[in-house]
């Protein structure tokens, strides 16, 4: 492998790393705004506060799946420099398109379904929501 292969290799793995510490701060930010709603009800017993969390929640989740599914397809990316694959793709040097990745595993809608996304999102929704109805007619 030629120096300009490794250094379009390191190319594509700094933004496959910026990828994946955007996906990882957003997670951050979802659990710290999911706590300070919860604390602001428990502050102030306005139950309004709890669906307040729903929204950024499902903001974020949509947010999480776009910088997962470009650090996706940034992978396709390094497989096809890399010429790890069969049947890769002929990728000129230093060229750095995502845009010919799509469908299967890089499509958005398999992203957002991703056990590693939903688990998290879905979860925090549902328990908002649960939180919110045990609340409202349970308590």
């Amino acid at each position: 492998m030629d120096e300009n292969n490794l250094k379009h290799l390191e190319f594509i793995q700094n933004v496959i790393t910026r990828m994946n510490g955007n996906s990882f701060q957003i997670k951050g930010w979802t659990v710290t705004i999911v706590s300070a709603v919860l604390a602001l009800y428990a502050s102030t017993k306005n139950i309004n506060f709890i669906l307040l969390g729903i929204f950024p929640t499902i903001i974020f989740w949509f947010l999480d799946t776009y910088y997962l599914t470009q650090e996706r397809k940034f992978r396709g990316l390094y497989k096809d420099v890399a010429k790890v694959s069969q049947n890769s793709k002929e990728i000129k040097p230093f060229e750095m398109r995502p845009d010919l990745y799509k469908g299967g595993k890089y499509s958005y809608f398999i992203v957002f379904i991703s056990r590693t996304i939903w688990t998290l999102y879905l979860g925090i929704t549902l328990l908002l929501i649960g939180i919110y109805l045990y609340i409202k007619f349970i308590k």
